[in-house]
């Protein structure tokens, strides 16, 4: 998935690149401070079946992290660009505050609730495990949300194209399949 959402984007420059490296590095750094700390997300640990990994984070997490961001936002950059473009001409407001507050916050809610929906099917496949109860925290959504908002700051400022209808498929995609296994597992 992560070669072919490289393959399809339309312009491959540093900015995309500063933007992958940065998604890929950030979700690293932010479970291996919510592993060991608990202070990020909740008190979880990884599982071993998704691979190789640092610090006991897998190296597959830092690239979901690059998928879901980058999914979410050309998604969201898609899908809102002519109501975003229509609403600013009736209202008269800037449209480019308007684009970036919605690729930042619809896109950190699009995002929460892919994460609400991959939560059950992860912890049945052995993928990570909460502490205490063993029960989803509220506060891992909230962590997910500002997370998720930081890296699509960078992804709304950073100088690459948006347009790439693979991401908004991959994401279909990846919600139909996390949704059939949370109902049939």
């Amino acid at each position: 998935m992560f070669f072919l959402l490289l393959y399809t984007q339309r312009q491959l420059n540093i900015w995309m690149l500063f933007f992958t490296a940065t998604c890929f590095i950030s979700g690293i750094a932010v479970e291996i401070i919510g592993t060991k700390t608990g202070l990020l997300f909740g008190d979880y640990t990884y599982g071993t079946v998704l691979g190789p990994s640092i610090e006991n984070v897998p190296l597959i997490i830092g690239v979901n992290w690059f998928l879901i961001i980058y999914c979410t936002g050309v998604t969201v950059q898609i899908l809102l660009n002519r109501i975003i473009d229509k609403t600013a001409l009736d209202t008269a407001a800037p449209r480019q505050v308007l684009k970036a507050l919605s690729v930042i916050v619809d896109g950190a809610t699009l995002a929460v609730m892919f994460d609400w929906l991959i939560e059950p099917v992860a912890i049945k496949l052995g993928y990570w495990q909460w502490g205490g109860s063993g029960d989803i925290p509220f506060y891992n959504y909230v962590c997910w949300f500002v997370v998720c908002a930081i890296l699509l700051s960078v992804f709304h400022y950073a100088k690459f194209s948006k347009q790439n209808k693979f991401a908004v498929n991959l994401l279909l995609i990846q919600a139909m399949f996390f949704l059939l296994l949370r109902t049939f597992l």
